[in-house]
């Protein structure tokens, strides 16, 4: 399948922040923020099907909790920003929803390495997208919502790594005790 051309009338500075998001995590929020205040004019979340990765949360909990999270924003820019899910190629959903950009965080070199790869695959799929990498801040280069799941099912506090109702919601599927 040939990937579709931009929309002749999609805004110039559309970016697309796709991820997993099981769960949405302050790191992600940060980069969230960043892109709406800094690149973009129209930012859409876009929140991956991924049952490959055996998500803890359904798709539509996973949607919920960044919708809430992401209303909360408030961009001094303006930027307007949306949440949907995919279940398609990265490229062929940033093309559908005239995404000029794709935006990705890097936390470690680790992450530079896979997102190297994905991206020089993405550009030859479609040269019209370009990925803009994101540092994570130093408050939350660390944070990783494997990691954060893993505190909360034994017991630790996770109030600094995720926003409270989400870290309310893992404390009910996983039973942690602490905030």
């Amino acid at each position: 399948m040939m990937t579709p051309p931009l929309p002749e009338n999609a805004p110039r500075r559309t970016g697309l922040y796709p991820g997993s998001f099981d769960p949405i995590t302050r790191g992600h929020l940060d980069i969230i923020a960043r892109a709406a205040d800094r690149l973009c004019d129209r930012l859409v979340v876009s929140v991956a099907v991924s049952e490959q990765k055996k998500p803890l949360f359904s798709l539509q909990e996973r949607l919920d909790m960044v919708r809430a999270e992401v209303d909360r924003l408030t961009p001094a820019s303006g930027c307007a920003i949306t949440v949907r899910a995919f279940d398609s190629l990265l490229i062929h959903h940033a093309a559908e929803m005239g995404a000029r950009m794709i935006i990705r965080g890097l936390r470690a070199v680790s992450d530079f390495e896979y997102e190297f790869q994905m991206t020089g695959m993405n550009a030859r799929l479609n040269p019209q997208v370009e990925t803009v990498f994101l540092m994570a801040s130093e408050k939350h280069q660390f944070i990783s919502s494997r990691f954060v799941k893993e505190i909360c099912a034994l017991g630790g506090d996770i109030g600094s790594f995720v926003p409270p109702d989400v870290a309310r919601r893992l404390r009910e599927k996983l039973g942690g005790a602490a905030a």
